[in-house]
């Protein structure tokens, strides 16, 4: 009969993980207990000290991000593409697809992206991160691609086709949202956890002004094919080639991100978090002498204890291969209230903020009149403002605004960020829905800088990075994409309900007369978001696991008293 002190067997070290992703559990190969292994593996990734290590994570993760946002920002500009080849003079179009085509075409994205979001949320959590993190990547690219190699046929409609393609690459992008959040927070030192987890987020605004650049290149590169047609009737042969040919190289550049990361990806170690390497459920079996194995589980399921059949003492106490959990589980957890209003509070917080953070764009066009990048009819001239007055208020707002978040995340805390952005967003959207005509176009830009500021340096960043923190390593993958899945659920009502409201009742010559009460709309929503915000909790400065055992109940392999309570246990 083992005795209760019996130890599993060292294991060999071997070189694992890569220069991104290392193997912290096989730096401890050597040491005996399999929790004292696990408990020196946490201890150095929270306490490691920020170096090239984390850049080339923050990279590696960061890159899913700069390819959606990258995605969703060179579409808006390519739809405007689109229009001269397929809705064109040559057959007998205006050159502007139908408003239904074009919020099919951009909205099409955001329904793969919930699709994605959903199922590998849920599969990260059932097979661990490993086995499926680069997966979400080949998609994209593969997606990406498909677009590119489209084209007009009598039996199958661009439309359709189009939007299939941009289905299948935003499930891709959907997964990579809980995939590399939970990633990053699991192998980020808790110190910059959250500055670490907001530049990975931050690639969104180096998505959006690549796909800017890129987009101008173009345009500049194709001038002379462009510069003759002073309107879409003019813009035929030369002209619709070179359209043709750019709204392709904008779409297909956004492959080249993702194929540079996608080698660290598909051989990054397991998560220590998630679980020890596989082959230690192996020696539980072969220590054991083949006797059947019983789980008990205690206050934490990521724990078990191994047990003979018909024997009155444990002789280990093991961390599973895979700290699988139920939906049932699932359910039963987050139908306390304790658990579920962190749920609800990080879900609802994504889907209030991401209604007003995409329905934002519908003013963009206005905006680009004020700073005198207006809509021309020639082709050169309409396609440069669109890409150039674009980066303007990119770099204006938006990326200022994600490196404020990375900067303070970890010296104010998320709570305080994600309170304070959604009160100054209630104020902002307020001034521009009842001061509207009074603004000029002056405020209205300053307004509109302000608004993308502080969705960036407030909610937009902490709904991504608390979601990876605040809920235990076997539910953190699955409540990430609920949450995630909320907000693309808001961007989708913003695109396809709230749009079509800018034009409501409007005559003929009064065009976005209703789009003040649009604004005015935003900012409910925004208040709202105040008091889903008091429901999550505040993860700055502290371990995954102590946020598990403070707010879950989980068992916490690092505090002192729970391990004296778990040997007196067994």
């Amino acid at each position: 009969m083992s005795s209760p002190n019996t130890q599993l067997p060292s294991k060999k070290k071997e070189k694992s993980g890569n220069a991104a992703f290392h193997d912290f559990l096989n730096d401890f190969a050597d040491i005996e207990d399999p929790l004292e292994r696990r408990r020196l593996a946490l201890e150095k990734i929270d306490n490691a000290k920020f170096g090239w290590y984390h850049v080339r994570a923050i990279c590696v993760g960061g890159v899913g991000f700069l390819t959606d946002s990258y995605d969703i920002f060179a579409i808006n500009i390519a739809v405007s593409m689109l229009g001269y080849v397929y809705w064109g003079s040559s057959v007998g179009g205006s050159g502007v697809p139908s408003d239904a085509e074009s919020t099919l075409l951009k909205v099409s994205t955001s329904v793969g992206t919930v699709i994605g979001q959903l199922g590998f949320g849920t599969l990260a959590d059932l097979v661990g991160r490993k086995k499926i993190y680069g997966t979400e990547l080949i998609i994209m690219i593969v997606g990406t691609v498909f677009q590119c190699l489209l084209g007009h046929s009598p039996a199958i409609n661009f439309v359709g086709i189009f939007t299939f393609a941009r289905i299948f690459m935003g499930i891709g992008i959907g997964a990579d949202y809980p995939l590399s959040s939970i990633v990053t927070s699991e192998f980020a030192t808790t110190k910059h956890r959250g500055a670490i987890m907001g530049a990975v987020f931050a690639n969104q605004g180096w998505g959006q002004l690549l796909a800017g650049l890129v987009a101008l290149i173009c345009v500049v590169g194709w001038k002379d094919q462009l510069i003759h047609s002073n309107n879409v009737d003019e813009c035929t042969g030369e002209c619709i080639k070179a359209v043709d040919q750019m709204w392709r190289v904008l779409v297909g550049f956004g492959a080249v991100p993702a194929i540079s990361a996608l080698y660290f990806r598909l051989t990054m170690p397991e998560s220590p978090r998630y679980a020890v390497q596989a082959d230690q459920k192996q020696e539980i079996k072969e220590k054991t002498d083949n006797n059947e194995i019983k789980i008990v589980r205690s206050k934490s399921d990521d724990y078990a204890l191994t047990q003979r059949e018909n024997s009155s003492s444990s002789f280990t106490d093991e961390p599973e291969t895979s700290p699988k959990a139920s939906p049932k589980e699932f359910y039963l957890h987050f139908k306390q209230w304790k658990h579920g209003k962190i749920l609800l509070g990080t879900a609802g917080s994504w889907f209030l903020l991401d209604v007003a953070f995409y329905g934002l764009g519908l003013n963009s066009a206005i905006i680009l009149e004020t700073i005198g990048f207006a809509s021309s009819q020639n082709v050169y001239r309409k396609l440069y403002n669109i890409a150039a007055g674009n980066l303007i208020l990119i770099c204006a707002g938006s990326i200022p605004g994600y490196w404020f978040s990375v900067v303070f995340l970890d010296r104010i805390g998320r709570k305080p960020i994600q309170v304070g952005g959604f009160v100054i967003l209630t104020a902002i959207f307020c001034i521009i829905g009842f001061a509207y005509d009074s603004l000029g176009s002056k405020g209205l830009l300053a307004m509109y800088v302000l608004a993308q500021f502080f969705q960036n340096f407030g909610p937009n960043a902490t709904t991504f990075i608390v979601p990876g923190e605040c809920f235990p390593t076997r539910f953190r993958s699955t409540s990430h994409g609920i949450s995630a899945a909320s907000g693309k659920i808001g961007a989708i009502i913003a695109q396809t309900c709230l749009g079509s409201l800018i034009n409501h009742g409007c005559a003929a010559d009064d065009k976005n007369c209703f789009l003040p009460h649009v604004m005015e709309i935003f900012a409910l929503f925004m208040l709202l978001g105040i008091f889903t915000s008091l429901l999550i909790p505040e993860t700055k400065r502290k371990t995954l696991e102590e946020i598990a055992e403070k707010y879950h109940g989980e068992f916490n392999p690092n505090n002192p008293q729970n391990n004296v309570a778990k040997q007196q246990e067994v």
